[in-house]
């Protein structure tokens, strides 16, 4: 049986990230993330690494760039409002096709709003991450254990694919504290022919860049990389099924929103009500044919997330019409009770169907 260690998510992940032989942090302390920089201080330099807090969250997410340019693994973490500080310089690393790894422990917002959890940073993280057309792999952890398994394979699928990778958890799960296990040994990250190591003379330089003046050329590579990102949505799609077999209403939820949702399905199933969940591990790429698929089968779905209703225009798009969605959010860093689920649970069974 594994090792467990009662960790803090933050540390959880922090320490994931190091046995995934990242050696690479650059950051800026925000609430609630804070812990993250703090752990990776203690421990990169016993590792031979490089920890650095940078004078900004601009000058951290370029770091990342530089380190990765050079064929590190390297990542940067923060909270919303830095998150947003980063986004040029993540454009600029999705444009130069190189992996990283962007840690969002998501707070109440917009603007500095408050410390508590929140979950208004999909949009930005699925949509937005950073100007032009590109995207970055988006994982949602809904336990600690998770934090620390998807920091592993976050690391990986970036540089298999060659783009960010950002995980998306939140004040709740940062802060919580949960048994966790860590793998015996991560496989050594891959060699990297296109990093900028020097040639030693040895062959022609490589060129690691995002500007390209022709604009031919600039549409020939943005479209060579979206033929990628449809390989990625083929084969990285990651989602959970919860009492779904002979569910005939499904609640939507992912990262620590989920868990909740869990505890309300599993009330509301006391009651008689055939209800499920469908839990998005992947943000983006997102699970639009497994909901699609749900869709045609259940009478209908409930999102539920953490924040005004963001994650619910992808469930919308992704069943197109084969059953009626509806919402249920709370926002400002207020968390909802199963309790307060489960009443909006019978609601929607009790509504008639519609169109």
């Amino acid at each position: 049986m594994a090792k467990k260690y009662l960790m803090k998510g933050n540390e959880a992940m922090a320490e994931a990230a190091l046995r995934a032989h990242c050696r690479h942090f650059f950051g800026y302390p925000i609430t609630p993330q804070t812990e993250v920089a703090a752990y990776m201080a203690k421990r990169m330099p016993k590792l031979g690494g490089t920890y650095l807090q940078a004078e900004s969250e601009v000058a951290a997410i370029n770091m990342v760039l530089g380190a990765s340019a050079a064929g590190m693994r390297a990542m940067t973490s923060s909270s919303s409002p830095g998150i947003s500080l980063k986004t040029e310089g993540i454009s600029y690393i999705a444009a130069s096709d190189l992996p990283a790894l962007i840690v969002n422990v998501m707070r109440g917002g917009p603007g500095l709003g408050g410390i508590q959890p929140s979950q208004s940073d999909y949009w930005q993280a699925t949509k937005a991450p950073g100007h032009g057309d590109a995207q970055v792999l988006v994982y949602a952890p809904s336990s600690v254990q998770e934090m620390v398994d998807l920091t592993i394979r976050a690391f990986e699928t970036a540089e298999r694919w060659r783009m960010p990778a950002m995980l998306l958890a939140d004040g709740m799960l940062g802060q919580m504290m949960e048994p966790v296990s860590f793998p015996d040994e991560v496989p050594l990250p891959p060699e990297k022919p296109w990093a900028l190591t020097g040639t030693k003379g040895a062959r022609k330089p490589n060129i690691v860049n995002s500007l390209y003046l022709t604009p031919s050329q600039l549409e020939q590579i943005v479209k060579e990389r979206f033929q990628r990102y449809e390989k990625v949505k083929a084969q990285e799609v990651l989602c959970e099924r919860y009492k779904l077999d002979d569910a005939q209403f499904v609640l939507v939820a992912y990262g620590a929103t989920a868990r909740i949702c869990k505890a309300a399905v599993d009330m509301a199933r006391e009651k008689g009500i055939p209800v499920g969940l469908f839990r998005p591990i992947t943000l983006w790429p997102f699970p639009e044919k497994e909901l699609a698929a749900l869709g045609g089968q259940v009478k209908s779905m409930l999102a539920v997330e953490m924040s005004m209703g963001q994650m619910v225009d992808d469930v919308r798009l992704a069943v197109n019409g084969r059953c009626p969605v509806y919402f249920y959010g709370r926002t400002g860093g207020i968390i909802p009770t199963p309790a307060e689920i489960e009443g909006q649970i019978v609601k929607m069974a009790n509504r008639k169907e519609e169109a």
